[in-house]
């Protein structure tokens, strides 16, 4: 399947590589992208596109994409997102604290940052988690015509656990689909593991259930507080006598899903710009995909979320994004020594003097006596200048293409993954430039 854009960029209906390839032949199309193979028409045309859904299944570290026509799915995959931005933006405040720090006085600026701060202002991590999502959706939209996004927003409903009635048409079948919202939550809660301490469950992927701590008849309802997750083999009569009597739910951490929420709803919200955009549930999706016999995947629950039965599947394509640019012009590499304790490798501030502040009482114990044999000093690195190969990229060496690890020497060597030697920028030939999502 060869994806096309009309004379003005603007997204047609796909076709076949066989089409493709003979426009472009005739020099009337060019190509645009090559992941996904997209070409541009370079004649007028008309503009007729089908009603195109697009399932979007969004996370923390993956977000799954699925574009569904009524009769085949268009493309399909998912995109593993850049993690470690919260430590980059840790290491940019450490840096700029120490900067500082030298300074004989600095008129202070924090209340003058705070004041700048609007309405609906985001973290930088919050907010680069949301802006990878928007251009996720726009990378879809530019080739193929999406007419309705569908955003799943959270794995189960709380307001549905509090107030469980039924609204809308996807809550229209029945009690069963609604117990699935409190199951997934019970097994999101538990973790998606056996809470039996005696489980002897040896199976890769066990078969989860939620069971009542206790009897219908002695009060026992659907509330969360009321389910524990077992699997199969702990899920028997001797168990609910034993440890299921006085056991009690452990209480879970939701910061994560906090975290998404505020992500998820902000993306509903920004994709007015469609025709029709709606969100969906977790748990709605799972119902679907179970239903089909899908394994459970990204890409298989963006085909649910969007809608799909029954239409033919594409090939899933993956997306990685990439650091578009380091701009990290100074790096300090610390000191190694090796500690008299354990006889290991340590670096020079795990083995400090404690001091934290000028009151005695609340500094920590001075370890600078365990320093043993000094194995490297400490350096600060600057980089003057910006190298032709960054980490990531993809290069031919001695015949086959390898991934660039980093560069030494001012750029005269480049470090390569699975290569133990280190060869010179001048023996390698460039293939591709990994940047942003490819």
């Amino acid at each position: 399947m060869v994806y096309v854009q009309n004379e003005a960029g603007e997204p047609l209906m796909p076709t076949h590589a066989a089409k493709a390839r003979v426009l472009l032949k005739e020099k009337r199309a060019t190509v645009v992208t090559v992941k996904p193979f997209t070409i541009r028409l370079l004649y007028e045309t008309t503009n007729y596109t089908q009603a195109v859904t697009l399932g979007v299944d969004s996370g923390y570290a993956h977000i799954g994409f699925s574009a569904v026509s009524a009769g085949k799915e268009l493309i399909s995959g998912e995109a593993e997102l850049l993690e470690g931005m919260k430590e980059r933006l840790y290491e940019r405040t450490m840096y700029r604290r120490s900067r500082r720090q030298r300074l004989r006085y600095r008129q202070p600026r924090f209340d003058n940052r705070v004041s700048s701060k609007k309405n609906g202002w985001l973290a930088p991590s919050i907010k680069h988690k949301l802006d990878s999502h928007l251009r996720v959706i726009d990378k879809i939209s530019k080739i193929v015509p999406v007419s309705k996004v569908i955003v799943e927003v959270a794995n189960f409903d709380i307001q549905r656990i509090v107030k469980p009635d039924i609204q809308g048409k996807e809550y229209q079948q029945g009690e069963q689909l609604s117990s699935w919202n409190v199951r997934e939550y019970v097994l999101h809660r538990d973790g998606h593991r056996c809470q039996n301490p005696e489980c002897k469950n040896n199976d890769r992927n066990p078969i989860l259930e939620t069971h009542h701590l206790s009897y219908r008849r002695n009060g026992a309802t659907e509330r969360p507080s009321d389910l524990i997750t077992l699997c199969t083999k702990c899920h028997t009569a001797e168990n609910h006598r034993g440890f299921l009597k006085d056991w009690k739910p452990k209480l879970r951490n939701f910061k994560d899903a906090a975290f998404m929420s505020a992500v998820r709803w902000r993306l509903v919200e920004m994709l007015s710009r469609f025709a029709e955009a709606e969100h969906t549930y977790g748990y709605i999706t799972k119902h679907r995909r179970i239903a089909q016999g899908l394994e459970k995947s990204h890409a298989n629950d963006a085909f649910c979320i969007a809608g799909g039965e029954k239409q033919s599947r594409s090939a899933p394509i993956a997306f990685r994004q990439i650091r578009r640019n380091n701009r990290s012009l100074e790096r300090f590499y610390d000191a190694r020594y090796i500690d008299a304790r354990t006889g290991a490798k340590a670096a020079a501030g795990s083995l400090n003097s404690g001091r934290r502040t000028r009151n005695k009482s609340s500094n920590g114990e001075n370890l600078r006596k365990y320093r043993g044999q000094k194995l490297s000093k400490g350096r600060r690195s600057i980089r003057v200048k910006r190298y032709p190969y960054q980490p990531n990229d993809l290069v031919r060496y001695e015949g086959k293409i390898r991934t660039v690890k980093g560069t030494q020497n001012l750029g005269g060597y480049v470090a390569l993954r699975d290569v133990k030697k280190v060869p010179r920028a001048d023996q390698l030939t460039p293939y591709k430039y990994r940047k942003g999502f490819a």
